[in-house]
């Protein structure tokens, strides 16, 4: 099948190379002209594990291509997928504007059926706004062409983006025409071959699913993060509530981590967006506005802990800091709770020494520069060169090198043994043996 992908950041990039992985020839397009000639070279825009790969076998095969021309890229093929952006607006509200311009040009440019997929993250209502763009483009044509609008969205994990797509739990689309919900069927045939995981709704539903599924991980976690605080004042070890709660099969283990709060490109825009769409239905949306509050809570509760340990005043004192990124496998900073702890950091006056195994080009790019002009932030080559001469380390990100490092090297290295655990990753025990002061989320060591 020939297939046109419009966009090529996370979702659209991984949604053509795994098409094209299963044997489809793929189009992929994006208004962005450096871009797209670094994509034909080879170099990938973003990092996630897999992806270069995939990229690099497809477009040597021929089944997967990059262009800057819609028209083109619409030349042969008959199901177009939207992948572009939705950035939250300063209400929360998504902003559809990237949506609706595409949906346009699609209208100026279709000449025979076709089905357009929004794969983006949208609120419930925007197909209904898509399939009035491409109508009114056609009208404006004076040309009555038949096409269909789908929902079908994505579920991927950042850093595990390319094996979620490839095996996935279940493939969500929302059509209420059988002729496209057919071709969608045969589109996903190779993904069901264990068994179907194929599921057909309305639009609107498979529009609310994404957002559903992405609040209520959310509320997980925030929630888990509430107990944490709790059991802080309480003189409970929050690990031991969640293994507890955890082996309980209503329950289950995931999204239930106490730590310094969620970030990235999904569950804080999603939740945001979420009450903008119930506010705009005079509905009071209390528990997710209580996920969101406590979410933004949580990404300051490790510089508060620092205060507690130091005093308010920071001034003359040196941090380390592990993890930039939001989540391991990504260089993904939007949202990160580290920008929080920095900003927290610096303004009480410390400096820091900050280490990501893969972000930190990122970090150069999406931190102030002023921070790095005035010395008040370094970029460390190495995870224990952060720790040199430090008065504490503050570990926000839970990638593995950080798992099991060598702490006698790192007492040696600090000024104080000082460690502030933002994602609950070490045994205390191995601390206290090691002669380390421990805070973490819910659990202390003195």
């Amino acid at each position: 099948m020939n297939i046109t992908v419009i966009g090529t950041g996370y979702v659209g990039l991984v949604t053509g190379a795994c098409f094209a992985e299963m044997g489809n020839h793929v189009c992929c397009v994006d208004v962005d002209l450096q871009k797209v000639d670094r994509l034909r070279d080879g170099i990938i825009p973003i990092h996630e594990p897999g992806i270069e790969e995939l990229v690099k076998t497809n477009q040597e095969e021929g089944r997967l291509s990059f262009t800057s021309s819609l028209a083109e890229g619409m030349a042969d093929s008959s199901v177009y997928f939207i992948g572009v952006g939705t950035p939250p607006g300063e209400d929360g509200s998504a902003d559809l504007q990237y949506v609706l311009q595409v949906a346009r040009e699609i209208g100026q440019n279709l000449k025979d059926y076709g089905v357009i997929v929004d794969k983006s993250t949208v609120p419930v209502g925007t197909a209904d706004r898509v399939r009035e763009a491409v109508q009114a483009e056609l009208d404006a044509r004076g040309v009555d062409i038949d096409f269909d609008v789908v929902s079908n969205p994505e579920f991927l994990k950042e850093g595990a983006a390319v094996n979620d797509f490839m095996r996935p739990d279940r493939i969500v689309v929302g059509s209420d025409s059988a002729r496209a919900r057919e071709l969608m069927h045969e589109l996903y045939a190779p993904f069901n071959r264990n068994h179907e995981r194929t599921i057909f709704m309305g639009v609107r539903d498979a529009e609310m699913t994404k957002y559903a599924a992405n609040a209520m991980l959310a509320t997980k976690i925030s929630f888990m993060n509430e107990i944490s605080n709790l059991c802080d004042r309480l003189d409970v070890d929050v690990e031991k509530v969640r293994v507890g709660i955890g082996s309980d099969s209503r329950i289950g283990y995931s999204f239930i981590y106490p730590g310094c709060g969620y970030g990235g490109s999904c569950f804080p825009k999603d939740v945001r967006a979420l009450i903008n769409m119930a506010d705009a239905c005079d509905f009071e949306p209390s528990v997710l506005k209580a996920v969101h509050a406590r979410n933004e809570a949580q990404k300051h509760l490790l510089f508060e802990k620092i205060v507690c340990r130091f005093g308010a005043d920071l001034s003359g004192l040196s941090f380390g800091l592990w993890g930039l990124a939001f989540k391991p496998d990504t260089d993904d900073m939007r949202d990160a709770p580290s920008i929080v702890l920095l900003e927290a950091l610096i303004g009480a006056g410390a400096n820091v020494k900050a280490y990501d195994p893969v972000a930190m080009d990122a970090a150069r790019e999406f931190l102030p520069s002023s921070w790095f002009d005035t010395g008040r932030l370094s970029l460390a080559q190495h995870q224990y060169a952060a720790l040199d001469q430090v008065d504490a380390m503050a570990l926000v990100t839970e990638w593995k090198p950080f798992r099991h490092p060598d702490f006698d090297a790192m007492k040696r290295m600090m000024k104080q043994p000082v460690i502030f655990d933002g994602r609950n990753i070490y045994d205390m025990k191995t601390l206290k043996d090691s002669g380390f002061e421990y805070v973490g989320i819910g659990r202390r060591l003195n």
